[in-house]
């Protein structure tokens, strides 16, 4: 089968398994695993074979640069300490249990090969964790804890994987070395993160306020962030001809800049491009992600074909093994990271009194690895710098579907349950936080009107028929913190109801219009994007 039919047939196929998702109430990428693992040994499917140099260059830094440009910066820097045990401290601690582990129980797994499948599975995904409790309602900082989590492990994680895949592939390993790079690299992905965004904003300040050309630079900022990080000092270093090798973090490169940009970008960003911008991230997070759990669904039967060696019971076995010491580590760190702290120190205890056991409890089950685990192992080199074999590969990634499997499937499936046995219920900060927002625009909105009323060009009735629509509001979401007694909210929903109707008839007319001939498509496209905007205001 060509490659062009390969591709549209996984498209096809994400978008059936999420489909299926959504109607049994699933998180999306379970499905997708399973899916994938299901594909994997469909009779005459072709063996896909991955260049792992363009896994991390194609998935990697969008995924990752979405996540950070939605991050909330005021959340995650208030939630640094307890994300940072979590997304430096948990990841070095896994990436080191698992190795000792996976090197005591597999003798054919040295201890480089074994610290590579270490870092590989130590980084958390928070997508169907997130999916979960935001569906459930849990409280907003836990989401926040996850999401920070997911974000900046992935950085740690893939600095170890780099550290101890180049052991591999090098033959040596010296901890020094392997620390000096660990800071270096860091450092350098965000001098270099830093200096990306601030030269994306300036680069969107001077070309056209177009929606499609500002979001082709948008959809170009992971990569301009991730290869200079990537292959700058590896260039300079050869030039200068100095000793040994300097690598930068380009995934941190692309989480700075991604976090960067989301701060910065309100300012600078028209609405439209926003709007369009919207739609083509989710779309390209939505699809990047299920590709890459179909692809190693695809790839699973050249793997197992290559652990001939190996009986079922011996990889079940393994398998088995390294997902329940993911799963223990996790909740072994969780708790004495959360309460240990606060019994050392008073000014922590002081400054944030101790979560509920129930959170904690919560936040040990979310574990679920995903996409970057499955990015990191099919990214693994074919051979050693002495071109042998990359000794283990074909185990590694075997190891680290199971690990993807168990966590999503088993963790994913049984975390509504342990949310509802619990009794954890969400604490509406966000609600709380939104209708404050819209109260307080709303007030500016009428203040600058009475600053305006006096403007020639103003009209009275145009300000007083203004005024009334920005009062109402005002006093529609004042009425959520006192208490709805005059009936806002009702006439509200009643409200947004008619419009909707008579929205849908215009849209029916606007179609009926279309196929008569009286209008061409590229109108009717246009009148049907201002009742779509004029829709998504009836919220307001």
């Amino acid at each position: 089968m060509p490659g062009i039919e390969v591709v549209l047939a996984l498209l096809l196929a994400v978008a059936m398994l999420a489909t299926l998702a959504s109607r049994v109430g699933v998180p999306y990428p379970i499905l997708l695993v399973l899916g994938g693992l299901v594909l994997g040994f469909v009779p005459g499917l072709p063996r896909v074979e991955l260049d792992p140099d363009l896994v991390f260059l194609i998935f990697l830094p969008p995924l990752l640069y979405v996540s950070a440009l939605f991050t909330s910066w005021r959340d995650f820097r208030a939630n640094l300490r307890p994300i940072s045990l979590l997304a430096v401290g948990l990841v070095i601690f896994t990436t080191c249990i698992v190795a000792v582990v996976a090197h005591a129980a597999i003798e054919d797994l040295t201890w480089a090969a074994a610290f590579t499948l270490g870092a590989i599975v130590s980084p958390t995904d928070a997508i169907a964790a997130t999916a979960i409790a935001q569906r459930l309602g849990v409280p907003r900082r836990v989401v926040t804890v996850l999401e920070g989590e997911s974000l900046v492990n992935d950085a740690t994680g893939i600095v170890a994987y780099r550290i101890a895949a180049a052991a591999v592939t090098a033959g040596t390993f010296s901890i020094w070395q392997a620390g000096l790079s660990f800071i270096a690299g860091s450092i350098g992905g965000i001098v270099i993160g830093l200096a990306a965004g601030w030269a994306v904003i300036r680069l969107r300040r001077s070309l056209s306020p177009d929606p499609s050309v500002q979001n082709t630079i948008s959809l170009l900022t992971p990569f301009l962030a991730y290869l200079p990080a990537e292959e700058l000092p590896t260039y300079v270093w050869e030039e200068l001809a100095l000793p040994g090798e300097l690598h930068f973090s380009g995934v941190l490169a692309v989480v700075v800049a991604g976090l960067y940009l989301g701060r910065r970008g309100a300012s600078i960003i028209p609405s439209s491009t926003r709007l369009q911008g919207y739609a083509v991230w989710e779309l390209i997070s939505f699809l990047l992600n299920g590709a890459v759990f179909i692809l190693i669904g695809l790839q699973l039967r050249n793997i197992v074909d290559g652990l001939s060696e190996y009986s079922m019971i011996e990889l079940s076995l393994y398998a088995g093994l390294i997902s329940l010491t993911v799963v223990i580590v996790r909740i072994l760190w969780v708790f004495p990271a959360t309460y240990l702290p606060r019994v050392l120190s008073r000014c922590i205890r002081e400054y944030d009194p101790p979560p509920p056991w129930q959170t904690i409890s919560i936040i040990s089950w979310t574990g679920m690895r995903g996409v970057i685990s499955l990015a990191a192992a099919l990214a693994l080199p074919l051979t050693t710098d002495t071109g042998a074999p990359f000794p283990g590969r074909d185990l590694i990634l075997f190891l680290t579907f199971c690990v993807i499997l168990v966590t999503l499937v088993v963790q994913g499936l049984s975390l509504p349950a342990l949310i509802r046995a619990l009794g954890v219920e969400d604490d509406h900060v966000g609600e709380k936080e939104e209708t404050k927002g819209r109260i307080e625009i709303a007030q500016a909105a009428l203040e600058r009107l009475e600053e305006l009323a006096e403007e020639e060009w103003v009209r009275e009735d145009t300000a007083e028929r203004v005024r009334g629509m920005y009062n109402y509001r005002r006093r529609r979401f004042a009425a959520r913190f006192d208490g709805d007694e005059d009936g806002l909210e009702d006439r509200s929903t009643a409200y947004q109801r008619l419009q909707i109707e008579l929205l849908q008839a215009q849209r029916e007319t606007l179609i009926r219009l279309r196929d008569e001939g009286r209008i061409g498509d590229e109108v009717m496209h246009r009148i049907e994007r201002d009742l779509d905007l004029e829709e998504s205001r009836l919220e307001w």
